[in-house]
């Protein structure tokens, strides 16, 4: 199996009725939102769709009906985030049954895993599965870097083709090309700097406030792919603000008030997260509301050849 692991990939969240059910009604709305806009691909099973709150099931349900609704359209693709290599697996083995055309790897969860350890547990998971995998490199948030070294003996593996690149280091993108060329693809996995990752090389973004804000996302993607940075630019700056509420602790209860603006989700969170209330809510709302009466008008993005 490939994919062609470039363009827009929303890490989309997952939706919830007032009974703390699977709402598969909103989710649908807002999967074709995203297929509508044009994206490239969807995530399933981040932090963004609460996956440590999911169950097996729940997990396996939203895979199918992720399928079912792109219909080939686009790959679906799960994160894979377990505390054992036996559950990676396991996870792995169920998210190809269940449809899936690839996999986001986190390191291990829990377990501060050594270089040696986070090695073997890609590797391992990896030749389990013909999937091909992307490994989310993040250590701000999980403590655990995967370097260019440590890439140099991953890339053994025919089917780990790509990196969420989310170090925070822009520089890190050129690195990984002046080692690696094409055979490592780059998805910039930071909304505050997904532009400036794809004009130093990024092959894509796996984004977050595209959940609430497709066609903007596609559009910065789209336009600078065809050389008009300069348009790009301008729907960046604009966007902005609304991006820097994913790079907080509470980017799931923000960017599920932005869907509720935007009419494509609810704001119903999986406990232990709660709704967000006072002062917080507040801010939130201005940003958003901010956002959207100043949303600029696109340009025809959709059929642009790259340059």
């Amino acid at each position: 199996m490939n994919i062609d692991w470039k363009g827009v990939m929303p890490a989309v969240t997952t939706k919830f009725t007032n009974e703390d059910t699977l709402d598969l009604d909103m989710f649908e709305v807002n999967i074709n939102a995203q297929l509508e806009a044009g994206v490239h691909g969807i995530i399933l099973g981040g932090t963004l769709g609460e996956a440590s709150t999911l169950s097996d099931t729940e997990k396996r349900v939203l895979v199918k009906k992720t399928v079912e609704i792109a219909n080939g359209r686009v790959p679906v693709v799960m994160n894979i985030a377990e505390q054992t290599t036996k559950g990676a697996i396991a996870a792995a083995a169920k998210a190809k049954e269940d449809g899936a055309k690839g996999l986001m790897m986190l390191p291990p969860m829990r377990y501060n895993a050594g270089d040696r350890e986070t090695v073997v547990y890609f590797k391992e998971v990896a030749k389990s599965t013909d999937l091909p995998i992307m490994v989310y490199n993040n250590p701000v948030d999980y403590k655990i870097e995967v370097t260019l070294d440590m890439f140099e003996e991953l890339l053994k593996v025919d089917n780990i083709q790509a990196v969420k690149e989310s170090t925070r280091d822009i520089s890190n993108i050129t690195r990984i090309k002046n080692r690696f060329g094409n055979r490592l693809k780059i998805l910039s996995g930071v909304d505050t700097l997904a532009l400036e990752s794809l004009m130093m090389g990024a092959d894509g973004w796996v984004a977050g406030l595209v959940d609430a804000f497709p066609t903007e996302t596609v559009a910065i993607y789209e336009l600078q792919r065809a050389g008009r940075i300069t348009e790009a630019l301008e729907i960046y700056r604009w966007f902005l603000p609304l991006l820097e509420l994913d790079i907080n602790a509470k980017l799931v209860q923000n960017i599920k008030l932005a869907e509720v603006a935007t009419g494509i989700g609810t704001e119903n969170v999986r406990a232990p997260r709660l709704p967000l209330i006072g002062e917080e809510r507040k801010r939130v709302l201005e940003i958003i509301d901010k956002g959207l009466k100043t949303r600029p008008v696109l340009p025809e993005y959709k059929e642009l050849n790259a340059v």
